[in-house]
């Protein structure tokens, strides 16, 4: 496949070649990232709310054996966590007719504007004790979960630098990667599960930043996977930098993480399509290397939400999905206008071609109980490539905040999810350009 050797290629090569970067920690950053190119089986498990995702994945939490690892951005108190909860009894209920204990791990970033600005600024975090269980997380207490040994932790480092990324590990073996927070947020979501060799990059990544020093001793050992590999996978995490409010706000470049040097080897390297779901689009980084591949003849959709935490983009890119939109949809239109241009003056010359350009905004069916706006976030590159996780294509994903992603080398995986999204979206789309 030319494409796939393209794009991991670039990828490879622009990793070798990239700036270095003071990530943290510096023992997981400064080993080979060829390590990140793995294998693992990936079924697609649910499209909907954040609420249906988890609904799906808690019988799976339930059948834990030894462990379970669940990392989140934004806690808040809602069904999803009233699921959740129930799922923490039955599994601790079952852990004591056993005879057993059952690890949980907990983390977040995110659970209220106070804990952020009063959050300590180590990367060790913040870790809560039982007696803040029930009142300030909404988690059942410590004598109804008595068959779990049972951490919650909290990490945010100011002034915008939230851990981003949503995984469930369970006994190392089975990972879920849902776009949902357990929060109460009706958005659109999307959630894969991985086996096989994969799984052990999770494992590693949360265990650089989710397990301090002081911990080793008492991490769960890995318990080897038997799933066979069926597909190409590639890890991409993205670490945080935790840069000033206004420090290269309008740069054309962004930090050369795994996860952003592969989304610019995706688009730089597409022979005919480019498909992508976002809840945001503000990245400056992302924009021009959008137009680039228009140029290049490649077809290109999108599909974003017009006005999803507005505030959120003002602050960390000082503009707004809606703008940014209404700029790409202009630089194409000129790009239309001048190749019209030049032909009527000149039948026989011989033009470069132009992609075709067709963005969407998400909106619910009326009268009904649709998500209210898309938070799934994917691209997909000549429908052979696909790429899932935490990160959006805005300022804040690429520059600020930790993000997590898993590109998916698989042909028959990429279209089948595609279809399944196409029948989901199916009423839920409303043409942006070109304008109908």
């Amino acid at each position: 496949m030319a494409m796939e050797n393209a794009t991991v290629a670039g990828w490879k090569l622009a990793l070798h070649h990239r700036r270095k970067l003071v990530d943290y920690p510096s023992s997981y950053w400064a080993r080979s990232h060829d390590r990140f190119d793995t294998t693992g089986t990936v079924n697609l498990v649910k499209l909907g709310s954040g609420n249906d995702i988890y609904t799906s994945i808690l019988p799976a939490l339930e059948r834990a054996e030894e462990e379970v690892i669940l990392v989140t951005c934004f806690w808040a108190r809602s069904e999803t966590l009233n699921q959740l909860n129930q799922s923490l009894r039955r599994l601790s209920r079952r852990a004591q007719d056993e005879g057993r204990t059952i690890k949980v791990r907990i983390c977040f970033s995110s659970v209220s504007l106070w804990q952020k600005l009063l959050h300590t600024r180590s990367m060790r975090g913040r870790d809560y004790p039982p007696s803040e269980w029930q009142q300030t997380l909404g988690l059942p207490s410590q004598q109804e979960l008595s068959g779990l040994e049972l951490t919650v932790r909290s990490i945010f480092i100011l002034p915008f630098s939230v851990l981003h990324p949503k995984f469930i590990i369970l006994d190392r073996r089975q990972v879920f990667l849902p776009s949902c927070n357990v929060s109460w947020e009706n958005w659109f979501e999307g959630c894969v599960e991985f086996t096989g060799p994969i799984t052990d990059q999770f494992v590693q990544f949360f265990e650089a930043y989710w397990t301090p020093p002081s911990d080793k001793h008492s991490r769960s050992p890995t318990i080897p996977s038997t799933a066979e590999a069926k597909s190409r996978a590639l890890f991409l995490p993205s670490a945080h930098h935790a840069l000033s409010l206004f420090d290269g706000i309008n740069a054309p470049t962004s930090p050369q993480t795994p996860l952003n040097v592969f989304i610019l080897s995706m688009l730089g390297n597409a022979t005919r399509s480019i498909h992508i779901q976002t809840p945001n689009l503000t990245s400056r980084a992302v924009l021009n290397e959008l137009l680039a591949t228009l140029k290049r003849g490649i077809d290109i959709r999108i599909v974003t939400s017009e006005r999803l935490m507005i505030l959120e983009q003002l602050i960390t890119a000082r503009t707004t999905t809606a703008r940014c939109v209404k700029w790409l949809s202009k630089q194409h239109q000129k790009l239309q206008n001048d190749r019209a241009r030049r032909m009527s003056t000149d039948r026989e010359a011989l033009l470069p071609p132009l992609g075709k350009l067709e963005i969407l905004f998400y909106t619910p069916r009326p009268r009904t109980s649709d998500p209210v706006q898309s938070h799934i976030k994917l691209m997909i590159a000549d429908g052979e490539i696909i790429v899932l996780g935490s990160g959006n294509l805005d300022r804040a994903s690429w520059v600020t905040s930790q993000e997590l992603g898993v590109a998916v080398i698989d042909k028959a995986f990429a279209q089948h999810f595609k279809k399944q999204l196409d029948i989901a979206l199916e009423g839920r789309l409303r043409p942006a350009y070109p304008q109908q």
